[in-house]
């Protein structure tokens, strides 16, 4: 069974930087095989959104755009760690951030636009930024 373990949140001024960490454990195969990772937030009142997602198997990304050139996703494969460094961050990215994972062997990327592909959920990490 695979489990994610979110680290990181916390609460940060505007313009801060935090660093939010999801650690994978219980993989069938190596961490780059063909799978998707993700980092969903949400804001009391507000839908779940993905943030960014990552194609374990090629690095592809995915940022919303809100997040654009403010968050970066990327990989620690020896890790089995995903990472979302956020910078620069605003009171609107106030929310509970969420690691997701698919299963791995997924056909493409495009089983990372869809949230009914993520099997595997962490607990959530809050992150509160103040004006």
């Amino acid at each position: 069974q695979v489990q994610l373990v979110e680290s990181g949140g916390g609460s940060v001024q505007a313009g801060g930087s935090l660093r939010l960490s999801c650690s994978a454990s219980g993989y069938t195969y190596p961490f780059t095989y063909r799978g998707c990772m993700a980092w969903f937030r949400q804001a009391p009142g507000k839908e779940r959104e993905r943030v960014a997602s990552i194609y374990t198997g090629a690095v592809n990304t995915y940022y919303v755009d809100s997040v654009k050139g403010r968050f970066t996703i990327s990989q620690d494969s020896a890790k089995n760690t995903v990472y979302l460094q956020m910078n620069n961050l605003k009171p609107e990215d106030t929310a509970m951030y969420y690691c997701a994972a698919t299963r791995q062997g997924v056909p493409s990327t495009w089983s990372c636009v869809r949230e009914s592909e993520y099997n595997y959920w962490g607990q959530g990490t809050q992150v509160t930024v103040s004006s």
